[in-house]
């Protein structure tokens, strides 16, 4: 199914590049090597996603539970978040990072980005990055809110940390694993899931399209 057969465009995919330090044993470069190598596939896929007139999407940069690891692997994908943000900053994307601002593990240099979308060149598309995020703390701000409702029902997104992400249609993992691994919970509750084998450095265009095909034959029903 070619471009032209791709009538059912998602308006927001959300992106979990997953599989880089596991490429990185398998091509015999130090785990922590891989990141590096997974910033070009992403600006690959952003330009795809230009081209098919993606509106919004959300990339998996990295999570609380991620700076765990050693830390020359933490210092690695902060460093990756850092270089692959401060390219975007070239382009034609409105950006807005989400994360933990106040842990010391978020990089000072994208604190400027945090928590408020920021527009580059012609605005194209909304650009999402999840640094230092925690679907806990996400979460955590609605109850915490002082101006919650006095009603029965409360609408969750309007009040969580990264409320100004909308809900996404689609969601591509790469790496081979079958789950969110926490990827923003609320917007996720009726996308639909791509999987693909490969590892997120090895990403290919095909992938992104064989994803595409595959999203023209789900049910959006939405719960209906």
């Amino acid at each position: 199914m070619g471009m032209n057969q791709i009538k059912r465009i998602p308006k927001h995919i959300g992106i979990i590049p997953d599989g880089n330090r596991r490429w990185a044993k398998q091509n015999n470069y130090e785990k922590h090597e891989g990141y590096s190598h997974g910033i070009l596939p992403g600006f690959k896929l952003y330009e795809l996603m230009l081209e098919y007139g993606i509106k919004e999407a959300t990339f998996y940069g990295f999570t609380q539970d991620n700076t765990k690891r050693p830390k020359i692997e933490t210092e690695s994908f902060v460093k990756a978040a850092v270089e692959a943000v401060n390219t975007l900053a070239n382009k034609d994307a409105n950006l807005l990072v989400i994360g933990n601002t106040a842990s010391k593990v978020f990089p000072e240099e994208l604190k400027k980005y945090a928590n408020r979308r920021v527009n580059f060149g012609r605005g194209l598309i909304n650009i999402n990055f999840l640094v230092n995020y925690d679907w806990n703390w996400d979460l955590l701000h609605a109850f915490v809110a002082k101006d919650l409702p006095k009603t029965k029902k409360v609408n969750l997104h309007h009040h969580i940390a990264s409320s100004d992400i909308s809900r996404i249609d689609l969601i591509i993992r790469w790496g081979g694993r079958r789950r969110l691994s926490g990827f923003l919970p609320v917007q996720s509750v009726y996308a639909d899931y791509y999987f693909v084998d490969d590892y997120w450095p090895d990403f290919k265009e095909e992938h992104f399209i064989d994803a595409l095909n595959w999203y023209q034959t789900t049910d959006r029903t939405l719960g209906g």
